[in-house]
């Protein structure tokens, strides 16, 4: 452990000697459409480039598809890898991958780091921190880490029934630092990276954001104090609260949320049903439609617009997914053809999307926002009669002797973490080929796909030898597998496959002509497009100066 803990720290400093601008692109520092002032940027939890392909050509999502109309379509961009979210927002800010700004996904593990003070809300126990030593820990960056992860507003002392926000976060909670006093490691200092928040905010420009946990504010970037400071403004509603009544509030299409609530069911939350959760994004359009007319998120006071400002949906992710009461959500064919209930979900999206639009044009702002829309991930698979969930015989499973240590092999395993694909931490990375035995033996039982370790696991993402946040193995199963067997879940996501990663990308202003671009892009790209978008530094993110990330194409020098 000395030796690795070592390595991993001469890794970090040289990550942060690099100096601000390491190389230099064509053009940069210019805005080749004319003034940009502003950018929306809206992920859409899920939303692949079919889904996006399908409503067009529908005529179901008339508001995205004028977007494309005077923009630029990326119709194969990948997602981060492991697609979860924390990774998959954390790639679209910083402008690199895990490999870099360390987030391998909200639930995960890092070997140099100690347990929480106080067990979390999910259960991840609390345990003993000594200053210099590194026991290891799974790090937790969701809902659990808040004071009251039932209430919609997390808990936040002192806030408004719906005002959740960073303040949610229990610091007790968080993973904690033994190189450091075994001081909290928020969210926003764990991203080892700065992001395009943090130079927008340092360049003296507001900011605002809104997503789905308080822990999510790690869209920060560091800040080496527990506030995330480089967001003026940020709004999140919990996602996994109970159902309330929302006065007051309805969907762009009429929807009255005053009754949402059903009974009391202190498990009815707001991923539980198709319309619960469109109230819950109304919330954050809301905060979105409120920064556009010059005010904070609630609107209870007047601010200058934000120069970066957006939100997540849920909507879709959740339509994917979903089996509620016996009705299903997702697709009735390998070709993403919606159910009506997922119809409902993109319909309601576009209509948000609607709303924002026809605010910036009231607000005389369209024709100097640049409107970004992607997704933090996908969801797999498409065709839900592939679905197939193993839990009894996943990798964690039959790894378990692996991923307890010896000094407590009755104690909580390592860190595995499996949605539909499997990162694995082990007890002791010396194992790591034995294990891959046991998985390879009981491979074509398990429906294990591809297994990535040693070699295939370094072409990715720096060695667990000198990394302590890289996964000794990670398998993916082959399509269709989920490692759950829940009743109300018939998707997922986490893994590297096409239906988890091929995601919806549309960068729209009005200046721009309709253009579509079949090469391969990823989301990382979203961070420096930003910047030169808005004339600035693009080499001022240290992921873009560690990856080489380029901004997106087809969209500067006059390519419009």
């Amino acid at each position: 452990m000395p030796s690795r803990k070592k390595s991993f720290a001469f890794l970090i400093a040289v990550l942060l000697a690099l100096p601000v601008v390491a190389f230099a692109s064509e053009g940069d520092g210019d805005n080749d459409h004319g003034p940009t002032k502003h950018v929306l940027l809206i992920s859409i939890d899920g939303m692949h480039a079919v889904d996006f392909e399908n409503c067009a050509q529908n005529n179901t999502c008339p508001h995205l598809a004028a977007l494309a109309t005077h923009g630029v379509t990326y119709t194969r961009a990948s997602a981060a890898k492991p697609s979860d979210s924390f990774p998959g927002l954390t790639n679209i800010v910083t402008g690199g991958t895990p490999k870099t700004h360390g987030a391998f996904y909200d639930l995960a593990f890092d070997r140099s780091l100690a347990p929480p003070a106080a067990s979390t809300g999910n259960g991840l126990l609390k345990g003993d921190c000594t200053p210099g030593v590194f026991p290891g820990t799974t790090t937790e960056f969701e809902e659990g880490t808040e004071f009251d992860q039932t209430q919609l507003n997390g808990g936040a002392p002192g806030a408004g029934i719906t005002d959740g926000s960073w303040r949610s976060i229990d610091p007790a909670k968080l993973p904690r630092d033994p190189g450091h006093g075994c001081a909290p490691v928020y969210p926003w200092n764990f991203i080892r990276t700065n992001t395009v928040f943090g130079v927008i905010h340092a360049a003296g420009l507001r900011t605002a954001w809104s997503d789905k946990h308080g822990t999510y504010a790690s869209v920060s970037g560091p800040t080496g104090t527990a506030i995330p400071s480089n967001v003026d403004d940020y709004y999140s509603p919990e996602i996994n609260s109970n159902v309330i009544n929302l006065p007051g509030v309805k969907t762009p299409e009429g929807f009255d949320c005053s009754g949402i609530a059903g009974p009391a069911n202190p498990t009815f939350q707001y991923v539980d049903t198709f319309k619960a959760v469109q109230c819950y994004d109304t919330l954050k359009v809301q905060a979105v439609l409120n920064w556009i007319k010059g005010r904070t998120h609630l609107g209870t006071s007047k601010a200058p617009v934000p120069t970066l400002f957006g939100m997540n949906f849920q909507a879709v992710s959740v339509g994917q997914k979903l089996i509620r009461f016996g009705v299903k959500g997702g697709y009735t064919d390998n070709a993403a053809t919606p159910t009506a209930p997922m119809l409902d979900e993109i319909q309601f999206v576009d209509a948000s999307i609607g709303q924002m639009v026809e605010e910036l044009t009231d607000q005389h702002l369209l024709d100097s926002t640049i409107i970004i829309i992607t997704a933090k991930h996908g969801q797999s698979p498409i065709d839900t009669h592939q679905v197939n969930k193993f839990k009894s015989t996943s990798p964690a499973h039959l790894l378990h002797a692996f991923l307890r240590p010896s000094t407590d092999p009755t104690g909580p395993n390592v860190g595995p973490t499996e949605d539909d694909s499997s990162l694995l931490w082990l007890a002791d990375s010396s194992q790591t080929q034995d294990a891959v035995n046991i998985l390879e033996t009981n491979a074509p039982a398990d429906g294990v796909g591809e297994i990535f370790y040693n070699s295939s696991v370094t072409t990715m993402f720096n060695s667990p030898q000198t990394d302590p946040r890289t996964p000794d193995i990670i398998v993916q199963p082959n399509v269709g597998i989920i490692y759950s067997t829940s009743g109300k879940k018939q998707a997922e996501h986490g893994g590297f496959a096409h239906d988890d990663t091929n995601v919806m990308m549309l960068v729209s202003k009005p200046d721009l002509s309709a253009k579509r671009v079949t090469t391969g892009v990823e989301t990382s790209q979203v961070a420096p497009t930003i910047l030169r978008a808005l004339g600035l530094e693009v080499n001022a993110l240290q992921a873009v100066q560690i990856e080489g990330t380029q901004v997106l194409p087809a969209l500067f020098n006059g390519n419009h």
